[in-house]
C-alpha cells in the first residue's frame, strides 16, 4: 500500500520503517527542520535498537522517504497516519494542539477518499473531534470525500519498539467503517499470520484501551514499590516476595519489579491525562492519584539511603551514578528517576559522576550544573567517588567487579536501585549493599574476603 505518516518522531518513525520493511511505500511528513535533515541524511534522531539500520535499508530501497510537504505525501496515499506528539499540558491534560493542527491541514490537503488513522495517544473523544474538523474543512473546500477515522493505538516499549511492532501482542483497530476496517486488516496482515491478534472495537474503546493499559502497568509498579517499603520495615525480601506472588497465574511475573520509580514519555503523562479526563466528567480518581504520588515518593528513596550511609550532609561528597535513561536500550530521559536523584544530590552539595551508554548528552542538556560530571565509561564514574548508585539496568552493569569497586569506592557502598545484585555476595566482597525492599537476609559482609573489613548491612 501507499501510506503517509504525519510526524516522524518515535511512534511515527518506528511505524513507518516497520511498514516499509514489509513492502509498503511510506512517506513520513516531518516539519521539524533539524529532524528532517537528519532523516534525509540517513540518520535517526533518537536511539532505538535496530531502527537506524531498518530505516536506512528501506530508504535506500525507495520504500521510505521523508518530506515536509503534506500534499505531496498524500498524492498516492490510501491511508494516512497521525503520529504527532501529545505532551502534557499545564493542567495535566493531553495537549492536542499538534493533532488538531494536523487534522485541519489534512482537511485542506486530502485529494480523494482516504482513511485517516490516529496513532497518537489521545483522550477518548479525540477521533470524533478529528473527524469533525476534517469534515468541516472539506465542506469549506466544497469537497465531498469520504474520510473515515480509525483509532489505532500504539503499544511500543522503548528499547524494543521494532520487535514490538513486528511481533505485536495485539493490534487494536477502532472504527465503525467497514471499508476502513478491511484496509487496516489488510495492512496488518503480515503481523497477523501466526494467530489472530487483531481486536476490532468502536473508536472510543480503542482510544481508552491505550490509557487503560498504561495505567494498569504503572499501578503494578507503584504497588510493588509500596510493598517494597513495607518489606524493608518488616524484614522481608521483596525479591523473594516477587517470585512467590508472581507464581500465581492470576498475577504473573511481569512488571513486579521494585525499583526507584517509573519514568519515560508515556506513564507519567498518560496517568495525568486520564485523571484530568475523569475530572472533566465528574469522576474522582483516588487510585490514579495514589499511583502518581507513590511514584514521586519512590524517586526520593535512593537519596535517603545515601544519606543514611554517608550522614545527613552530602556537602563535598562524590556519588558515582550508573544509568541516566529512564530504562535500558533508550536515550530517553523524560521523567527519569535518575534526574530526580541527581537534582536532589546536587541540592545537598554532592558531586555526581554519571555514566550512561547512550543518554549522557540528553542528561547534560537537562541538568546544566557544574556538580554533574558526565564521564565516558562506568569505571571513570567511580574514580574518586564515595559510593556507587545504580539507577538504570543496562546490561553492562549487571555483573561488575565488586572486589575492584570495594577497593575504589571510599565509603564502600553500592545502592542498587534495580535489585540487580545478590546482597550476600556483594557484602562478601567488602561492600555495604542497599537495595529496594530487601530486608529479609542476614548481613554477611567480608566473609569471603579476609582483607576487607566487615561492613554493616545496608538493608533498612
Amino acid at each position: 500500500m501507499n501510506l503517509a505518516i504525519i510526524g516522524a518522531g518515535y511512534v511515527g518513525l518506528v511505524t513507518g520503517a516497520c511498514l516499509a520493511d514489509v513492502g509498503n511505500r511510506v512517506v513520513c511528513v516531518e516539519r521539524h527542520a533539524e529532524r528532517l535533515r537528519v532523516l534525509r541524511e540517513g540518520g535517526v534522531p533518537f536511539f532505538e535498537p535496530g531502527l537506524a539500520d531498518m530505516a536506512a535499508h528501506n530508504a535506500q530501497a525507495g520504500r521510505l522517504s521523508f518530506t515536509d510537504d503534506l500534499p505531496a505525501a498524500l498524492r498516492d496515499a490510501e491511508i494516512v497516519f497521525i503520529a504527532v506528539g501529545t505532551p502534557a499540558g499545564e493542567d495535566g491534560s493531553a495537549d492536542l494542539g499538534h493533532v488538531l493542527e494536523a487534522s485541519a491541514e489534512l482537511g485542506r490537503s486530502i485529494p480523494r477518499d482516504m482513511v485517516v488513522v490516529v496513532k497518537s495517544t489521545v483522550p477518548v473523544g479525540t477521533c470524533h473531534r478529528v473527524q469533525a474538523l476534517i469534515e468541516h474543512t472539506l465542506r469549506e473546500r466544497g469537497a465531498a470525500w469520504r474520510v473515515p477515522i480509525v483509532s489505532n493505538p500504539e503499544f511500543l516499549k522503548e528499547g524494543s519498539a521494532v520487535d514490538d511492532f513486528q511481533r505485536p501482542d495485539r493490534i487494536v483497530i477502532g472504527t465503525e467503517d467497514t471499508r476502513a476496517l478491511r484496509l487496516m486488516t489488510a495492512l496488518y496482515s503480515p503481523y497477523n499470520r501466526n494467530r489472530d491478534r487483531l481486536i476490532h472495537t468502536d473508536v472510543r474503546s480503542a482510544e481508552f484501551t491505550k490509557y487503560a493499559s498504561n495505567v494498569m502497568l504503572a499501578t503494578r509498579i507503584s504497588l510493588m514499590n509500596e510493598l517494597a517499603r513495607i518489606a524493608e520495615k518488616v524484614g522481608a525480601d521483596i525479591e523473594a516476595v516477587r517470585h512467590g506472588a508472581g507464581a500465581d497465574p492470576r498475577i504473573g511475573h511481569h512488571f513486579l519489579y521494585a525499583g526507584v520509580g517509573y519514568g519515560g514519555s508515556c506513564f507519567p503523562k498518560d496517568i495525568q491525562a486520564l485523571a484530568r479526563l475523569a475530572a472533566e466528567h465528574g469522576e474522582s480518581t483516588p487510585l490514579l492519584d495514589s499511583v502518581q504520588r507513590v511514584n514521586e515518593e519512590q524517586k526520593r528513596v535512593m537519596a535517603a539511603k545515601i544519606r543514611q550511609h554517608l550522614g545527613p550532609s552530602l556537602q563535598g561528597r562524590c556519588i558515582a551514578l550508573w544509568g541516566l535513561a529512564f530504562k535500558p536500550n533508550t536515550d530517553d530521559i523524560r521523567e527519569a528517576p535518575s534526574l530526580a536523584l541527581v537534582r536532589e544530590l546536587l541540592a545537598d552539595g554532592a558531586i555526581v559522576r554519571a555514566y550512561d551508554p547512550v543518554a549522557a548528552e540528553n542528561a547534560r542538556r537537562a541538568i546544566d550544573h557544574p556538580g554533574l560530571v558526565i564521564v565516558p565509561n562506568a569505571q571513570a564514574a567511580c574514580e574518586g567517588a564515595d559510593v556507587l548508585a545504580v539507577v538504570t539496568e543496562w546490561r553492562e552493569f549487571k555483573s561488575p567487579d565488586f572486589r575492584g569497586l570495594a577497593g575504589q569506592l571510599k565509603s564502600r557502598a553500592i545502592f542498587d536501585g534495580r535489585n540487580l545484585y545478590d546482597p550476600e555476595y556483594v557484602q562478601s566482597c567488602g561492600l555495604a549493599y542497599y537495595g529496594i525492599g530487601r530486608g529479609g537476609r542476614p548481613a554477611r559482609p567480608g566473609r569471603e574476603d579476609t582483607d576487607a573489613p566487615a561492613v554493616t548491612t545496608g538493608y533498612w
